[in-house]
Parts: structure tokens; C-alpha cells; sequence
């Protein structure tokens, strides 16, 4: 079986099925089946018509064309929508929302679909995603306050090393491109830090300084924390002298340029 097979199929015995303490109000059997099947086999179900399928947006446009558009789409969903066939309006509409973003005929249908399974979900997080769905669907995603995720008690407790792990996420690859830069950091006593950007990657050695290096930073860990919680500015604290840098600061400066930052939030059900 693959694994949505597997998952679709699988059911726990009554003994353990109708013990209180086994209901899915938080995970679901479902999930956690084919969360196993990933982690020991992967994403790839051995049908080599999946190993190479095309990106979701150009596949949708061309299950919509083969089906015969997108109202004859819509028409024979409203249809299976009408006998409760919920999950596969939600399946197939999809298709039609991604193929015509603009379209909120199909936006609309995919939402009522997404709303019925929600309200139909034992699990939380089910219910969460089904319902957080139809509201993107309907009205767009919504920019609610966030946490901070960076307050100054979190970045006074994370490592150097943790901090260049960090970086790495951040760095974009493409900006990146073919650009090339050895930098030392000295934080004193609290440690001196190789980096290097090569390949569109950034690695850090603990305990090293190389003598190859385009640039040596000299700062405290305070004057770090400053700039991570955006209290000083790289260049405030360079002109001011609480970073000292010697050698070629253009090197410094691939580095910063090539970092994206983040938005907290993102499309789940639309391209």
C-alpha cells in the first residue's frame, strides 16, 4: 500500500479505538500513519508517475483545461458538494483555485467544503486547518498581531553558535550567487568565530581564527544582541566604535545584503 493507502485504511481496534484517552481530539490516526510512512520511507510512493510530477500552480492549470474548464469544474463539484462528498470538493476545486487565484466562485466552494470538514473533525489542529483555510479563502490572509519571537531575554540566551545557525537560515542562496567572503568574529571572552560564505552557504567554526580572512569584526556580545534585537544599527555601531573591523568591509557587506528576512504569515490555500 502507499501511503495514503495505508493511512485511509488503517484502524485501531474497538479496545483501544473507544478508549477515551486514544480519541484523535489532538493528533489523528490518519496523520500519525502517514507521518510514519514519511519518516521511514519518504515522500515518494514507488509510482514513478509521482517522482517527477509537475509544480502545483502549472498542474492545476492543466487538470482544469483537461477537465473541461473551470465552470464545468465548479458545476460537477457543486454537484458532489450537494450528496456531502466534502473531501474531494476540496481536492478538486483546489485545482481550480490555483490554476485562477481570481476566481472566487471556486475560492468560495473550496471554502464551504473546508468549512464542513472542519466542523466534522475530531482533531483540533484538523479543525484549525480546515477553518483557517476557508477564512484565507474568503477574505485573504489576515495580518493579526504576532508574538516576538525575539525578545531580549531569548537572544541574551542564545549561543554564538546558535546565532550563526540563525544566519544561515536567513541567508538567501540566490542572492547569495556565486559570492564568496571569509570573515572573523572576536567577541573576546566570550569567543572567536570563523565564517565562511561559499556556494550560496554559510558555515561558522567555533574557536578559530583564519588567517586567510577578508575582514576581522572586533565586538562584545552585547553590542550583538543590540544589532539582533535591532537596537543598533551594524553601521551606527561601526561608525561609533562598538565594531571595529579591519579588511575589506565589502565582504561584511555580501554577507548582510544576501540575508532575507521572514513574514510571519503566509498563503496555506492559494498559490
Amino acid at each position: 500500500m502507499t501511503m495514503r493507502e495505508i493511512a485511509e485504511a488503517f484502524k485501531m481496534p474497538d479496545s483501544l479505538a473507544n478508549v477515551w484517552a486514544n480519541r484523535g481530539y489532538y493528533g489523528s490516526v490518519y496523520h500519525d500513519v502517514a507521518a510514519t510512512y514519511v519518516l521511514y520511507l519518504g515522500w515518494f510512493d514507488g509510482n514513478p508517475a509521482t517522482l517527477h510530477e509537475l509544480p502545483p500552480v502549472e498542474a492545476s492549470k492543466k487538470y482544469v483545461e483537461f477537465m473541461g474548464g473551470a465552470d464545468e469544474v465548479l458545476k460537477k463539484a457543486k454537484a458532489a458538494y450537494d450528496k456531502g462528498e466534502f473531501r474531494w470538493v476540496a481536492q478538486v476545486v483546489h485545482h481550480v483555485v490555483f490554476a485562477d487565484t481570481n476566481n472566487q466562485a471556486a475560492k468560495n466552494l473550496e471554502a464551504d467544503a473546508l468549512e464542513q470538514l472542519g466542523y466534522q473533525a475530531e482533531s483540533g489542529p484538523w479543525r484549525n486547518f480546515y477553518l483557517t483555510g476557508a477564512q484565507e479563502l474568503r477574505n485573504g490572509v489576515a495580518k493579526l498581531p504576532t508574538p516576538n519571537t525575539a525578545s531580549p531575554d531569548t537572544v541574551r540566551a542564545m549561543s554564538a553558535d546558535l546565532f550563526f545557525d540563525y544566519l544561515g537560515v536567513r541567508l538567501n542562496a540566490e542572492k547569495a550567487g556565486n559570492a564568496k567572503a571569509k570573515l572573523n568574529f572576536d567577541f573576546g571572552k566570550d569567543g572567536k568565530y570563523f565564517v565562511e560564505l561559499e556556494n550560496g552557504v554559510l558555515n561558522h567554526t567555533a574557536n578559530m581564527k583564519s588567517s586567510s580572512a577578508d575582514a576581522t569584526l572586533i565586538l562584545s556580545r552585547d553590542t550583538l544582541n543590540s544589532i539582533i534585537l535591532q537596537q543598533t544599527k551594524l553601521d551606527d555601531a561601526i561608525s561609533s566604535g562598538a565594531v571595529k573591523v579591519s579588511g575589506d568591509k565589502a565582504k561584511l557587506n555580501d554577507v548582510v545584503a544576501a540575508l532575507d528576512s521572514f513574514e510571519f504569515w503566509f498563503n496555506i490555500v492559494t498559490p
